[in-house]
């Protein structure tokens, strides 16, 4: 029994130890943790932004190969992925059948021509021969028939010729650009129907110019305004790591489309000179600039507050710069942002050191005044006035801010439930 107390004890401060072990080494890492900064300093640094959006890649040209007439394949020199020059041999077509004709159409000729000739023989001889009046015009008449009916039949002969010599052009089909073979979905001794046949004839090869790509991509409906045709993007690809490639918007859908239950409008960017590594169908990711600013004076996003005025009615931006010990609530005129910071184009200068968070003093005084505001709308019976959310660049539920508020305030530190309600730094985006 006293053995079985022991091993009670013993496991007991086993497991004490344990948990003791686990949360000493949970304090540990709390505390290596680094604070968030709480203040940054203004400086000058360029600022550019742009919209992001994906697409896949296609070539611009692409050719579905299919004959002009029915055929077996005879010769079919090329494979998947194979690299050809204009003019080059796609495939041909076996045209025994059509060279057999095309010697039947000679020979008929021949026998048209000498038709011809006997009948104008005799058109000729009953000509004189009723101007000597030794015959009837009626037999005269039957003469000049028979001449004209040989002249039809030669003209008939000749005209089937060239349609057999114009069937066995179109047994060859050559690369009419420089090509890569994307698809052969046929084989030597296929037997295939022309394009003027059912479902517009067989496809024997698809082909394309990987030279020359494009990217359909889907763009936001909040960015479209800010897009152009003719402006320069920048492309990377997610399947080959360190690529960057430029692109040209050619042109932007005025109609929008829904795609994955988002609504959006397809855009074209032409790719030109592009690398090897390239293929169709890869994911393409653009980054297309809208508003930049060089050498501007900047804080973080997160240094920079929005807030209703109760007076004028309007939304006002500011910052609090650090006074020695206190920070001073300023008004600023902020220009372009990006993700990260915003361009202060009036209010601040380079050197200044910005709060990126609620001062303590700022705080408690919202505090306070949120507290009279319940208290006096508790005491009128009438519901307290709802502290102003923040302002955003876009006023739709549809569309979204170029610059996110949540990146703005999760790089500042938490405040209090009462102080976010209040103010917390605004996604700016307007354009310079």
């Amino acid at each position: 029994m006293k053995k079985l107390i022991v091993l009670v004890v013993l496991v007991g401060i086993g497991i004490g130890g344990y948990y003791g072990w686990k949360n000493w080494q949970k304090a540990n890492a709390a505390a290596t943790v680094p604070e968030r900064p709480t203040t940054a300093t203004v400086e000058l640094r360029d600022i550019n932004f742009s919209v992001n959006a994906a697409g896949e890649m296609a070539p611009a040209e692409q050719v579905s190969v299919r004959p002009e007439i029915n055929g077996k394949v005879d010769i079919l020199p090329v494979d998947l992925g194979d690299h050809l020059k204009k003019g080059d041999l796609l495939f041909k077509l076996d045209d025994k059948e059509l060279q057999q004709q095309r010697a039947s159409n000679v020979t008929d000729i021949e026998k048209a021509k000498l038709n011809l000739e006997k009948a104008d023989r005799d058109h000729k001889r009953a000509q004189q021969l009723l101007a000597d009046k030794l015959i009837s015009q009626e037999l005269y008449d039957d003469t000049k028939t028979i001449y004209e009916l040989a002249k039809n039949a030669l003209e008939s002969a000749e005209r089937a010729l060239a349609i057999v010599d114009e069937h066995l052009t179109k047994t060859e089909v050559r690369a009419p650009f420089n090509c890569t073979v994307l698809t052969r979905p046929v084989s030597i001794g296929q037997a295939v129907s022309g394009s003027d046949g059912f479902n517009g004839g067989t496809e024997v090869l698809t082909i394309a110019d990987l030279n020359a790509m494009i990217i359909n991509a889907q763009v936001n409906q909040a960015d479209v305004p800010r897009l152009k045709v003719g402006e320069t993007v920048e492309v990377t690809v997610e399947a080959v790591v360190g690529l960057h490639a430029t692109g040209t918007v050619e042109r932007i859908s005025p109609q929008a489309i829904i795609k994955n239950n988002i609504k959006g409008y397809p855009a074209r960017i032409v790719l030109k000179n592009v690398d090897e590594r390239i293929r169709p169908g890869m994911t393409a990711n653009v980054k297309i600039p809208v508003a930049s600013a060089a050498n501007v004076t900047a804080v973080p996003l997160a240094a920079v507050f929005t807030e209703k005025n109760p007076d004028s009615g309007l939304m006002e931006r500011y910052v609090y710069v650090q006074q020695g010990e206190s920070f001073e609530k300023r008004n600023v005129k902020v220009g372009v942002s990006d993700y990260s910071s915003a361009e202060i184009q009036e209010g601040l200068k380079a050197g200044e050191v910005v709060s990126l968070v609620m001062p303590k003093e700022e705080l408690e005084k919202k505090t306070k005044q949120l507290a009279v505001q319940k208290k006096a709308g508790g005491e009128t019976g009438a519901a307290p006035p709802k502290p102003t959310a923040p302002a955003t660049s876009t006023g739709t539920n549809n569309t979204r801010a170029s610059a996110t508020s949540s990146a703005a305030s999760d790089s500042a530190p938490k405040t209090s439930t009462a102080a976010i309600k209040v103010s917390i730094p605004a996604a700016i985006t307007t354009p310079r």
